[in-house]
């Protein structure tokens, strides 16, 4: 069943396009009969409408579109049906007096299908083989681009370029002198030849950038220049960049020169602010570069179906990351086999593959910890007897598999939601995984209820309120963060001015940026009722802000239960797949020292009485041997292991070349001959 708000704007869209058609039915009868006012009244409105929705409701002209009633055809038939009133009213069917206004209609629609074909030769000529980020691209002759009226929105092109058009012809009808619509229709023209004119200026010397050809030969260049070294290797769909964005730091950290590489253009802007270099290259036969150049290992922290298309590289070492580890099948996929190494956190996840027993060679896991973790603070005991206990309620999403053990949201959230908010001294932090409801809408619609209930609590509360220095002190932090983080383009921009302006970044912006991010997390809790409920669903504050100011957890079995456990909190696990808790405990290692909800979540109040008095905490020494045992020993760092393992993958990769050219070296010259031919 559909939100009210998705039912809403229904509505609205089947509102305009019942409109819609009453315009085009009215038009006609106005033509038909004729009926001037009538006829001038409809078609100005339907044109009205059309430049609404072209504004307003992309997604619903586009669905006209589908059905082959797309822009063109409804403003062709809007114009052709007041050009049948015309005659009707001023004639005797015939073209007489008005044969110029229907060769000048001819001849604008003919200019806008030329202004088209011009826009798709310029959107070819600025489509590169590939994408940069962080990379000086001026060999590519990069330009700002086209008007994006001009070069990419015909449908708004041709309704306003029509209206002098429409209106001219109008005018005509109501006053019986065509000099209205002849003069309306050249308006037409010249803006419409003028239009084609000034984007074919892109097709010249002046703003042509580089062809595919150059394009390549100077990705050649960069690559031999910059010597890459570790690479990390991501692809997937619109909502997936934060698998990626998790391990931006760490690659930053490396030894040696880090590059990404991805496969779809759109991830160029979901990769959030770094200073390693960002390639794109969409197309597997242009992939093949990487193969020449000096990479020597990739880290990978997602299956993707491309994926296969960089491990046929056999130059190159590949480690699987993941984006997190769990209990759940998705952490020992037997995919992982395709790897060179399979990196883990800690010893659970060896164990993990080797109950599996997928195939994975216990000689190809290495824990390597979790780097990312570093900005989680520990446990520094109960809260304060006269202070909130601040509960973080952070469920994982459905799944693709429809297991209802996934997620707490549907069975379990709203009871544990509830009871929560029942306890006077708890501040809840809601924050849903952010594909929750994408596959069962379910999952969307108690999501909404949860948020309903949040919101609801908080109206029943009430207290002191930070003053509005703090919220000044947000808005600041945010705008600098903004700036420093988010890359401002004109509506006009396409890709490669993207690239014109996304150029080598100012050194020690890394740095900046976490000072900047630090900031404005202190910022944001400090703007904050300490007793309001807070809804946390965008990118900010991140999941481990959220950890920082959690003295409890309630989750699902997901990473977020791993990185969790490195603070040693009290954390909670809902059990919705229908085991009892001692067959849960056992499937599931990383729930051992947590305390399991039902999903009538009545465990929620000796839960938050054993958070509150740490007499009463019977599995801290459970959570500390646990955290060992998921995500490794604290000495050496993380890093510091992360790195040695880079290092060493790098070393296999260099001595496989060092075999393959004494290979080579030895094969007589005929032999090498025969070989090549092959």
């Amino acid at each position: 069943m559909p939100s009210a708000g998705t039912a809403s704007r229904r509505a609205v869209q089947l509102v305009a396009l019942l409109a819609m058609l009453v315009f085009f039915a009215t038009q006609l009868v106005g033509a038909l009969l004729p009926v001037v006012p009538l006829l001038i009244a409809a078609s100005a409105a339907g044109l009205a409408l059309d430049l609404y929705l072209q504004h307003r409701d992309p997604g619903l002209v586009a669905v006209l579109g589908k059905i082959r009633f797309d822009v063109m055809v409804r403003q062709l038939l809007r114009d052709m049906l007041v050009v049948i009133g015309l005659l009707r009213v001023h004639g005797d069917g015939s073209l007489g007096d008005y044969a110029p206004l229907f060769v000048g209609l001819v001849l604008f629609y003919a200019t806008h299908l030329g202004c088209q074909a011009v826009a798709l030769l310029v959107r070819r000529s600025r489509t590169l083989p590939f994408l940069t980020r962080n990379i000086d691209a001026s060999g590519l002759d990069l330009t700002a681009a086209p008007p994006r009226l001009l070069a990419r929105q015909h449908g708004r092109r041709l309704l306003r370029f029509a209206v002098p058009a429409t209106a001219g012809l109008l005018a005509t009808v109501g006053t019986e002198q065509a000099l209205w619509g002849e003069l309306g229709i050249g308006a037409a023209l010249v803006l419409a030849l003028g239009g084609a004119g000034y984007l074919a200026t892109w097709l010249g010397r002046k703003k042509r950038i580089a062809n595919d050809q150059q394009a390549l030969e100077w990705l050649d260049r960069w690559l031999a220049d910059y010597k890459p070294t570790v690479g990390m290797y991501f692809s997937g769909g619109t909502s997936s960049a934060y698998q990626a964005n998790m391990w931006l730091s760490t690659l930053a950290a490396l030894d040696g020169n880090p590059v990404i590489v991805l496969r779809e253009r759109f991830m160029m802007q979901k990769i959030e602010a770094t200073d390693v270099p960002i390639v794109c290259i969409p197309k597997v036969v242009h992939l093949m570069a990487l193969e020449k150049s000096s990479l020597k290992m990739m880290i990978h922290p997602a299956n993707s179906g491309k994926t296969s298309q960089v491990l046929r590289m056999p130059s190159i070492k590949h480690a699987f990351i993941n984006h997190g580890e769990s209990d759940k099948l998705s952490s020992c996929n037997p995919y992982s086999k395709a790897y060179d190494e399979i990196w883990v956190a800690g010893p659970a996840a060896r164990e993990r593959y080797q109950l599996a027993d997928i195939g994975v060679d216990d000689r190809d896991v290495v824990e390597v910890g979790r780097p990312q973790l570093a900005p989680i603070q520990p446990y520094a005991g109960a809260p304060a007897a006269d202070a909130c206990t601040t509960v973080l309620y952070a469920p994982t999403w459905e799944g693709w598999d429809g297991e209802p053990g996934n997620t707490s949201v549907m069975l379990a959230g709203e009871n544990i939601v509830r009871a929560l908010l029942a306890d006077p001294k708890v501040r809840l932090l809601y924050k849903p995984h952010p594909m929750t409801g994408s596959v069962d809408p379910r999952a969307g619609r108690a999501n909404e209820r949860i948020q309903a209930m949040i919101r609801e609590a908080n109206e029943r509360r009430s207290g002191a309120r930070p003053g509005a220095e703090a919220a000044a002190e947000l808005a600041h932090r945010t705008a600098e963060l903004d700036r420093l983080t988010t890359s401002a383009f004109r509506d006009s921009a396409d890709d490669i001015e993207r690239m014109l302006l996304q150029g080598t970044p100012e050194k020690g912006r890394a740095a900046t940026v976490e000072a900047a991010t630090a900031a404005w997390e202190e910022a944001y809790w400090a703007s904050l009722p300490e007793w309001e409920h807070q809804i946390i669903t965008g990118p900010r504050p991140a999941l481990f802000a959220c950890f920082n100011q959690a003295d409890l957890l309630i989750s699902d079995v997901s990473s977020v239960v791993s990185d969790y456990l490195i603070s040693e909190k009290p954390y909670a696990v809902a059990n919705t797949s229908g085991m009892a808790e001692e067959e849960f405990r056992a499937n599931f290692p990383t729930v051992s020292a947590a305390t399991i909800l039902t999903p009538e979540a009545t465990e929620v109040e000796e839960l938050l009485a054993a958070v509150r008095d740490s007499s009463l905490d019977g599995l801290a020494d459970a959570r500390a041997e646990l955290k060992v045992q998921l995500l490794g020993p604290s000495d050496p760092p993380s890093l510091v292991r992360f790195n040695a393992a880079a290092l060493a993958l790098a070393a296999e990769a260099d001595a496989r070349r060092e075999r393959m050219e004494a290979r080579a070296s030895e094969i007589p010259p005929q032999r090498a001959d025969e070989t090549a031919s092959v």
